[in-house]
């Protein structure tokens, strides 16, 4: 009966019919781009399985929080999205998952209106828990303990952005005394070189243009050697990945300065897909502070890093991590940081404001900088920033480069990122939507992005 009926609605009326009859399911993710890329994995679980997929905070039967530990008011901000997905549908099931899940399941666990929590090991298991799901009894806790989160799982991202974040390592041996990091996603371990190769090519075929590679720690990649093949690190990844046809870019994420080693920076240079666009955390200018962080360099090692990337491309975007207010941080040691800063041939900053974590070395140390204080030296840092970006983009002002542009159409406009990774703007148009387009760095508009014109209609670049 209901069948007739449908198809007397024709083809618009039983999509729509079908579409009502889907559970909806609404994603909220949180942090890196390591977490983008794995809620898009859920995602498409969900997606294979029969569900259709609604924006944050639509009225949906199932909510999953993605969260992240690294920002200093996580409860907050779970608590804050939890409240938003009870207001839209108060008899929804709501599913945290993510890093803070791993370190404050039970915590979580007594926000109201939460059903599920679920640790580092079981977060790709979702569906499998959505039966025993009630309303009305306690939230679930599915974590175990860090050690025994050994498996791992690829992720990518999809669906919302032009590029897409490939993940393909995860967790961290390194213990900064100021990271929880390796409690909440465990020791490093990677995906294989095969797999990688194997998505990158699907992601091709699929029509991406350009792939972000992602980790936790992004260098650590390796692949144990076998009776045939000796052991592959994160060069010999590049390297295979270089040769596939279809990607007309890579990008590598956030990369350890230890271990973005002098052949890796070469490669970059002499690479037709790798772009010159580099982010390293620092955290410190000032030697001291970095072993106290317990970091595993020192700013030598660092400038090196620096001054081999500019010699061999003048024109590369380099972003920097960078801490202020850690525990025993003096003047003295800020102001180092400021002056190696200054100093450094740099593009952008990232500033973290120190907070306390429990469970780190950090937290037992002397020296605790007041708030006030460590909000002023973020201020100082984000100022340079400022300063610094703004002297890259002028450096780019009537220079011709190769921009990717996005789907977004803003008030009329269209964004896009050059190789070097200068955001930039242009009336919309869309053709130019997933295209890379040479354009004239023409002006920086108040916003701060760099204004472009076309140098020739839809001319691709590899």
């Amino acid at each position: 009966m209901y069948l007739k009926s449908v198809t007397n609605y024709g083809c618009l009326g039983r999509f729509v019919y079908l579409c009502q009859l889907m559970k909806k399911v609404a994603f909220h993710t949180l942090g890196c781009k390591l977490n983008f890329s794995e809620t898009s994995s859920i995602a498409r679980q969900f997606s294979a399985a029969g569900w259709q997929r609604v924006d944050f905070p639509q009225s949906a039967d199932v909510y999953i929080v993605n969260t992240c530990s690294v920002t200093d008011n996580a409860d907050r901000e779970c608590r804050s999205i939890v409240n938003r997905a009870m207001s839209a549908n108060p008899e929804a099931n709501i599913v945290i998952v993510g890093c803070y899940a791993q370190l404050k399941p039970h915590e979580i666990a007594t926000i109201p209106g939460v059903d599920l929590v679920l640790g580092a090991a079981e977060k790709f298991n979702v569906l499998s828990y959505l039966e025993q799901l009630n309303k009305q009894e306690p939230a679930k806790v599915m974590a175990c303990e860090i050690d025994q989160v050994t498996d791992y799982v690829s992720a990518y991202s999809s669906g919302d952005r032009t590029r897409v974040f490939l993940k393909v390592q995860d967790g961290c041996d390194y213990s900064c005394s100021f990271c929880t990091i390796p409690l909440a996603r465990g020791s490093s371990r990677s995906d294989s070189l095969e797999n990688v190769v194997k998505t990158a090519t699907k992601l091709a075929a699929d029509g991406i243009k350009e792939i972000v590679l992602t980790g936790v720690n992004l260098g650590d990649f390796k692949n144990e050697a076998t009776s045939t093949e000796q052991e592959k690190h994160f060069i010999d990844l590049a390297k295979a990945l270089d040769e596939i046809d279809g990607i007309e870019r890579y990008r590598i994420s956030s990369i350890e300065p230890n271990l973005l080693t002098d052949e890796v920076i070469r490669f970059v240079a002499a690479s037709k897909k790798f772009v010159p666009h580099f982010h390293i955390p620092l955290q410190s200018g000032s030697d001291v502070t970095l072993r106290a962080m317990r970091r595993r360099y020192l700013t030598p090692l660092y400038a090196s890093r620096i001054n081999l990337i500019k010699e061999l491309m003048p024109h590369a975007g380099i972003g920097v991590d960078v801490i202020v207010g850690f525990p025993g941080e003096a003047e003295e040691h800020f102001n180092a940081t400021f002056d190696f800063l200054h100093k450094l041939n740099i593009t952008y900053l990232h500033v973290f404001t120190y907070s306390e974590r429990p469970n780190t070395k950090a937290i037992e140390m002397e020296g605790i900088v007041p708030m006030n204080e460590r909000k002023r030296r973020n201020k100082v840092l984000r100022n340079l920033s400022l300063k610094k970006q703004n002297a890259f983009y002028e450096s780019n002002i009537g220079q011709v480069h190769s921009v990717l542009f996005e789907s977004e159409n803003n008030k009329g406009l269209i964004y896009g990122y050059t190789a070097n990774y200068c955001r930039v703007v242009m009336p919309f148009n869309a053709d130019y939507i997933n295209q890379i387009v040479k354009v004239e760095m023409t002006g920086i508009n108040p916003e701060g992005f760099v204004e472009v014109k076309p140098i020739m209609e839809l001319v691709a670049v590899s």
